[in-house]
């Protein structure tokens, strides 16, 4: 039994380097709404169908609250309604821009597929949005085999396993425990683990660290061992089964997660759950 497939996310693993296109126009929309947010208050549930996003930041106690003192009330659906036809336009229009795979992800798919293994593809943009994302990392060379969208599956994105199983379906994977999904958020890893699929986390590049790629290659080495560290611990904790600095390391990963499956380990015991 061996790797037979990679399910990859967009934005921060495979383009748009920090995962920056969502998260200013959720503070942008939010702000306008009189409730500033914090970048890390955004990035918490990146990785989600961007409506289920708005209302987890709904959700969490102080933007909560802050919403109760601005309009003396609970936020409503008619409010997570508002807030997305505000975000989906602003989005759309920028995204265009926000294509440009992140370093190493052309050469390493190429790698991948020389290999023999099937490249598919999650996200939580809607069909809309990707078909944009998808056109515009086309013209620098890269484009999975299949993507799927949680409008693709009724709504069901992460942390459900759906999208992962649709990938599978198409590209005809057979088992679980010979697919790999890579990602930059706790959602990705999350989404992993609902499938029973290996799940590994990305540093550089992801929303996780939420750095650009300016400000990523000017930290010291002593920053970036942190960081990198501070990262690692975090997908670990989600459940992840493994961390790679970024995408020129996966190869390798695979190569030891068909050893780990050589000895008959499998994803669905993962230690870190």
């Amino acid at each position: 039994m061996k790797i037979e497939g990679i399910i990859l996310d967009w934005a921060g693993t495979t383009v748009d380097y920090g995962c920056f296109a969502p998260v200013q126009v959720f503070m942008d929309i939010f702000k306008e709404m009189g409730i500033p947010l914090t970048m890390e208050e955004v990035r918490v549930p990146m990785g989600q169908l961007k409506r289920d996003h708005i209302r987890s930041l709904l959700q969490m106690p102080r933007i909560e609250a802050s919403f109760q003192v601005k309009f003396g009330r609970s936020y409503t659906e008619a409010d997570i309604d508002e807030l997305h036809d505000r975000f989906e336009p602003r989005l759309l229009s920028i995204l265009p821009q926000y294509g440009k795979p992140n370093p190493h992800v052309v050469e390493t798919v190429h790698q991948l597929r020389q290999q023999g293994l099937k490249i598919g593809a999650t996200t939580g943009y809607t069909s809309t949005m990707l078909s944009i994302v998808e056109k515009a990392a086309k013209k620098y060379g890269y484009e999975p085999d299949h993507w799927v969208t949680p409008d693709l599956v009724m709504d069901k994105g992460r942390p459900y396993p759906y999208m992962i199983y649709e990938n599978m379906k198409q590209l005809g994977l057979r088992h679980h425990a010979q697919v790999v999904k890579v990602g930059d958020t706790i959602s990705d890893i999350q989404e992993a683990n609902s499938a029973g699929v290996w799940a590994i986390g990305i540093v550089k590049g992801s929303s996780m660290l939420g750095l650009t790629e300016a400000e990523a290659e000017h930290l010291s080495p002593e920053e970036e061992r942190h960081n990198i560290a501070a990262v690692s611990k975090n997908y670990m904790e989600a459940g992840a089964h493994a961390v790679i600095k970024d995408m020129s390391q996966l190869p390798a990963m695979i190569e030891q997660i068909n050893e780990r499956l050589m000895n008959k380990e499998l994803p669905y015991a993962n230690p870190h759950q």
